[in-house]
C-alpha cells in the first residue's frame, strides 16, 4: 500500500527523476511558463514552489540549496533576483497548471505550468524543445511544376520511349 507516499515516479529511477525535475524547474524559472505533460507538471509544482520559498528566504544557505538542486548558477541567480521578489507578498500557491488537450502524437494529456506572478516577458516554451534549441534556417521554397505539366511530361517520355522501340 502507498499510504502517505507523495512521490510520483514518472516511470524513472530516482536519479533520473531528480534530474528531470531540476531541468524542468530551470526551464520554468528561465522562461516563466512551459508546456509539458500533465503528470510532469503536477510533479514539478511542489519542487517549483519550494524553489520560490528558498528565493523568498534569500539568505546564503537558501542560495546554496537552490544551486545544489538546480545545478545552474545563472538560473538560481534569476530565481533570487527576478522571480521570487514578484511573489514576496503571496503566502503560497506560486504556480498555475492549465490543462490543454491531448498531444497529437501519443495522446498524452498536456498542460502549461506557469508562475501566478510572472515576469512580463514570459512565453510558452515546449519543455522538450527548451533543452536543445537550435536556430532554424529557412530554406527557399522549391517551385514545383503544375500537375498537368508533370502528366504531360510523363506522357511525352512514354511516347518517346515507345517510338524508340
Amino acid at each position: 500500500m502507498r499510504h502517505r507516499r507523495n512521490t510520483t515516479k514518472l516511470q524513472r529511477t530516482a536519479a533520473h527523476r531528480r534530474s528531470l525535475l531540476a531541468n524542468l524547474a530551470c526551464s520554468l524559472i528561465e522562461h516563466g511558463r512551459i508546456r509539458t505533460t500533465l503528470a510532469k507538471a503536477k510533479a514539478l509544482r511542489p519542487v517549483a514552489e519550494k524553489m520560490i520559498t528558498l528565493g523568498k528566504r534569500g539568505d546564503l544557505h537558501a542560495r546554496r540549496q537552490a544551486v545544489a538542486f538546480l545545478r545552474q548558477k545563472e538560473t538560481a541567480k534569476k530565481l533570487f533576483d527576478v522571480v521570487a521578489p514578484l511573489s514576496a507578498d503571496r503566502p503560497g500557491g506560486y504556480c498555475r497548471i492549465t490543462k490543454l488537450g491531448p498531444r497529437m502524437t501519443d495522446a498524452a494529456p498536456m498542460a502549461i505550468i506557469e508562475w501566478v506572478d510572472q515576469p512580463a516577458e514570459a512565453e510558452v516554451v515546449d519543455a522538450e524543445e527548451a533543452v536543445a534549441e537550435e536556430p532554424v534556417v529557412a530554406e527557399e521554397p522549391v517551385a514545383e511544376e503544375p500537375k498537368p505539366a508533370k502528366k504531360a511530361a510523363k506522357k511525352a517520355a512514354k511516347k518517346a520511349k515507345a517510338d524508340a522501340e
